[in-house]
């Protein structure tokens, strides 16, 4: 099942991401942003289509969002969530009438009120959507100078030929580093299992995460459900409780 916020990467006829903006309430219409286009706007789509494409390889769904803004909002200028909040104001409002924005008529209609309310030009507010669309559809896609708000995590690095933890029992293979990117999967995962189903397991969000995410990796590539299970406590303690 694909979700809102979802990446699709097509090779074929021209390479691609898009984003995931919206799904409707019957899982048949989503409407899609193209991150890479010059003057991009949201497309229709139908759900069924999406899905056949990632299911037939013509797209595949990304394990990380390479797009999305983390910031720690702690050590930012304050002018910076100054802006931020004024652009989020903006986009909130707009974005509060789905699918309506995704619509060429009635967003032109949308920024043309907002534009008057709030003494704000139409490129700027085009500016602020396709930012909030392209970089994950959070308040901190809408921080200036985004590439440079992130701050230097307490987690220890790591190394592509250095493991961290503790070594493994004998005959079990090395495992995988559980770095930025697979963190950002073990987040993803709990979140698109715990949208898909009423009562939230763990185990059932590890096996449905490597049949979404790891499925053409080897055994011995294969995040553990150990590791899967510690970075849930601690990066997402509110969902994995």
């Amino acid at each position: 099942m694909l979700l809102k916020n979802d990446l699709l990467q097509y090779v074929s006829p021209r390479p691609r991401t898009v984003r995931i903006l919206w799904i409707d309430n019957g899982n048949n219409l989503a409407y899609t942003f193209d991150i890479g286009a010059r003057n991009a706007h949201p497309e229709a789509a139908s759900v069924q289509s999406l899905v056949a494409d990632v299911n037939d390889r013509r797209a595949q769904l990304l394990l990380v969002d390479p797009y999305l803004v983390s910031a720690d909002t702690s050590r930012l200028p304050p002018r910076h969530l100054q802006v931020r909040d004024r652009a989020w104001e903006i986009v909130r409002a707009l974005t509060a009438d789905e699918p309506a924005i995704y619509q060429a008529s009635s967003r032109g209609r949308l920024v043309l009120a907002l534009s008057a309310q709030y003494d704000v030009s139409h490129p700027s507010i085009y500016r602020y959507l396709r930012r909030f669309w392209e970089r994950g559809q959070n308040p901190n896609a809408l921080l200036p100078d985004y590439k440079n708000s992130g701050a230097p995590g307490k987690t220890r690095g790591s190394s592509a030929d250095v493991k961290r933890g503790r070594p493994r029992k004998s005959g079990s293979h090395p495992g995988l580093n559980a770095d930025d990117g697979i963190r950002r999967t073990f987040r993803a995962a709990v979140a698109r299992y715990a949208a898909t189903h009423s009562q939230f397991s763990r185990r059932g969000a590890y096996r449905q995460m490597i049949e979404d995410y790891f499925a053409a990796r080897e055994a011995d590539a294969l995040p553990t459900f150990g590791q899967f299970n510690y970075w849930i406590e601690k990066d997402a303690p509110a969902i994995a409780s």
